[in-house]
């Protein structure tokens, strides 16, 4: 649902009707650069910042997981100069900024396929990853490298080896069973899926773990999405019906 007109000025939101989880793809960095005149990696860092705050106003709403869509397969298409900015922001944020909610018992770890990555970048991924792995209230998964087709092709792969080695068999293989060979095992599927900067598409994010995700897109750059606009799409999807195939 895009959204054409506003919601009340005084959104009350049902405490009890929080999303459990809500993932992001955050759309718009370029544009807000552009519209700025100045350069993409200037987007980035201000989607970056963007990102912290969001961050905090779901820690204060009760929301449990928060999964944004950081980096996807597809991105690598990009001019070497953008990829390049992307991942030396990527490198001062998981050595210093994420650091810092470990005091705010915030809990981070990275899905896709990290193996791609510079050396430096994975072993700052593993550290973030045990030393936020005890904290038990929000938590962050930073889609890196990641594409919903390739996570599932991961996950049959897995599956594939399992039953050459006698631990499945074919009859036995559920959608639960596939569900705990995904990058996202034990993590509950995203209830609402925001959109930012206007286009209406999945790009590849978390294809399977959608199927009945109440979806938002809003016109608003990524950069500017702030608690309002987080409160905005919540608010809407407290209103929706949700029946999951039934009536």
């Amino acid at each position: 649902m895009l959204f054409q007109q506003k919601a009340p000025q005084n959104i009350t939101l049902d405490p009890e009707r929080i999303p459990t989880h809500i993932a992001i793809i955050m759309d718009g960095n370029g544009r807000w650069a552009k519209k700025r005149l100045l350069p993409r990696k200037a987007g980035h860092k201000a989607g970056a910042d963007a990102l912290e705050r969001i961050i905090k106003d779901c820690q204060q709403l009760g929301v449990k997981h928060l999964t944004v869509y950081a980096f996807s397969t597809e991105n690598w298409k990009r001019s070497q100069e953008e990829v390049d900015a992307i991942m030396d922001l990527l490198r001062q944020y998981l050595k210093n900024y994420f650091k810092k909610f470990l005091d705010d018992n915030i809990r981070m770890d990275v899905i896709g396929e990290i193996h791609r990555l510079d050396q430096d970048i994975q072993d700052s991924i593993r550290e973030i990853e045990e030393l936020s792995k005890t904290k038990d209230g929000l938590s962050v998964h930073i889609a890196l490298n990641y594409g919903g087709r390739d996570e599932i092709r991961r996950a049959v792969c897995k599956i594939a080896k399992e039953i050459e080695d006698g631990n499945l068999t074919a009859t036995s293989i559920t959608e639960d069973v596939i569900s705990m060979h995904l990058d996202t095992a034990n993590v509950p599927d995203p209830e609402l899926v925001i959109r930012t900067s206007g286009e209406e598409r999945i790009s590849n994010f978390l294809l399977w773990q959608i199927a009945y995700s109440e979806f938002c897109f809003m016109d608003t750059l990524w950069p500017d999405f702030d608690r309002a606009c987080l409160e905005e799409a919540i608010y809407y999807y407290q209103n929706r019906e949700r029946r999951f195939g039934g009536r």
